[in-house]
């Protein structure tokens, strides 16, 4: 696997600038990032190759796996907590610490399971452990008796406080090295990416369809 080199902290990123204005940056001809394009005299028809440390989900999945791996390592020796633990911490923690609106759904494990994305069978483990631990409370829900309300215990609160401070440290030691204008740009790239991703999701790739 190729590397590049890294870019300077202090060199701005050539896409920042036309994201932070909100114009659409230059369009490259080049062929999609993780494919190899066809070059003149070669079947049109060929396959392309895919070249996995071009290609941005993979590079996606295996930060999101290198982040995650570090934040479980010091939440795991620290606190007791797995990567799925604190993220059900995470989601009581933040719904409790604002008043609830009217229409929010009181928390369960199907709104933490959309809250985090996580996958439910997961979920439900997490949080029959950390019940276990005395960390998470279930009630029953008056308005709903097939859904069960979940909240911190006292125990679960202090481990939340604690954690909060060491999470956006983490966060800021992560982003150190992008500017301001970096910050902002990788947020909206990743919204945009969100959106587009939910709105492709479960469909088929042309290249994937049988010929009929």
């Amino acid at each position: 696997m190729t590397t590049q080199d890294p870019i300077p902290p202090d060199a701005p990123h050539p896409r920042c600038d036309a994201c932070a204005t909100g114009q659409p940056a230059p369009t490259a001809p080049d062929p999609p990032s993780g494919a190899a394009g066809t070059t003149d005299g070669e079947d049109a028809g060929a396959a392309r190759v895919l070249r996995l440390e071009t290609f941005l989900p993979y590079r996606l999945s295996v930060l999101a796996n290198t982040i995650s791996h570090a934040v479980a390592l010091a939440y795991r020796d620290r606190f007791g907590l797995g990567v799925a633990e604190w993220r059900v911490m995470a989601t009581l923690g933040e719904r409790s610490a604002a008043p609830p609106s009217p229409a929010e759904t009181p928390p369960c494990a199907n709104t933490v399971a959309a809250r985090t994305a996580m996958d439910k069978v997961q979920v439900s483990r997490a949080i029959a452990r950390m019940i276990t631990a005395g960390l998470v409370s279930r009630a029953p829900d008056p308005h709903d008796r097939r859904r069960a309300i979940l909240s911190l215990t006292p125990e679960g609160r202090a481990i939340y406080e604690r954690i909060v401070p060491a999470a956006l440290d983490y966060e800021q030691r992560l982003m150190a090295l992008l500017t301001d204008s970096e910050r902002a740009c990788l947020s909206r790239l990743i919204d945009k990416l969100m959106t587009n991703a939910r709105s492709v999701e479960g469909a088929t790739p042309a290249d994937l369809t049988p010929p009929r």
